[in-house]
């Protein structure tokens, strides 16, 4: 049944809503990141989610935590954490908008992951997104032109573990119910990442807790968006304005920080979405012709 006009618009403009709550949740770990360590920033995140999923928890009683895919709740979540904890870490060393740029690289990792791991069929279509989305990456970058950081390769290996983490979910799913899924992934993560703060906690100053909740809540809230807007429109309807958050962070970068944002960050940035949209439309086609895509 065709999606309502109506719907599409209050979905792209939830979508867009979670993109900033996103974007904001990367500027408050940059400015807190100079002051706390990373492992105690994915703690306090960790936590909140945790925090979030306590009310479903006490409806649902003992039976939210039967599970049989121990191995891959337990694999999703030490990848899921390691990845935060290197992302959070590019955040405070990279400008704001590259961080997140190199993180958006996510979704076309997935298919050549599904291919190599799951030996997916990926469809010509698939493969030009794909390309299109690293030309963007590279145009944006402007390696000619620009000294770029070698903690870029640390933003690579987070995007590479999320899309490992995502590829994990594909084949949990069979079993696992998404909020089961979800469970186990916030105290999995909540757990490893407190364990750290014995060696690296640090004692909080009083102005930082307003930013750490506004992370937190931020987080909530992106999440809560994002799948609301999922729930009233289909992804290959309002899934390329998941890439805002680029445009978002850039913009967060130069006004706090005074990041420049330059013509090939634009020209790149336009590439990246224009693929997103290519493996959207691509997926959706395979989807509805029973085939695995993207």
């Amino acid at each position: 049944m065709e999606t309502s006009h109506h719907k599409v618009i209050l979905a792209s403009i939830l979508v867009l809503g979670a993109e900033f709550c996103f974007a904001g949740v990367s500027a408050l770990v940059k400015y807190l990141s100079t002051d706390l360590p990373p492992e105690q920033l994915v703690f306090f995140r960790n936590l909140t989610a945790l925090l979030v999923l306590l009310p479903w928890l006490w409806r649902k009683g003992p039976a939210a935590f039967k599970t049989k895919a121990w191995r891959f709740h337990l694999t999703r979540g030490l990848a899921g954490v390691i990845a935060t904890y290197l992302f959070f870490y590019s955040i405070a060393h990279l400008p704001l908008a590259q961080a997140t740029l190199v993180l958006m690289l996510s979704p076309f990792i997935i298919p050549i992951m599904g291919k190599i791991w799951l030996d997916e069929h990926v469809n010509r279509q698939t493969w030009l997104a794909i390309s299109v989305g690293f030309v963007g990456v590279f145009i944006f970058l402007n390696p000619q032109h620009t000294e770029l950081s070698p903690i870029i390769a640390v933003a690579f290996a987070a995007a590479c573990l999320s899309a490992y983490t995502k590829t994990l979910i594909r084949q949990m799913s069979v079993t696992e119910s998404p909020s089961k899924i979800v469970f186990y992934f916030a105290g999995i993560s909540t757990l490893v990442s407190g364990i750290s703060l014995l060696w690296r906690g640090e004692a909080v100053a009083s102005e930082h807790w307003l930013a750490i909740i506004a992370m937190g809540l931020f987080a909530v809230g992106g999440q809560l968006g994002m799948t609301k807007a999922f729930a009233l429109a289909p992804a290959a309807r309002v899934g390329v304005f998941t890439y805002s958050s680029i445009i978002f962070a850039a913009i967060m970068g130069y006004w706090f920080w005074d990041e420049p944002i330059t013509v090939s960050m634009l020209l790149g940035a336009a590439i990246i979405i224009t693929a997103g949209y290519l493996a959207i439309r691509t997926r959706r086609k395979a989807e509805s012709g029973h085939k695995v895509g993207s």
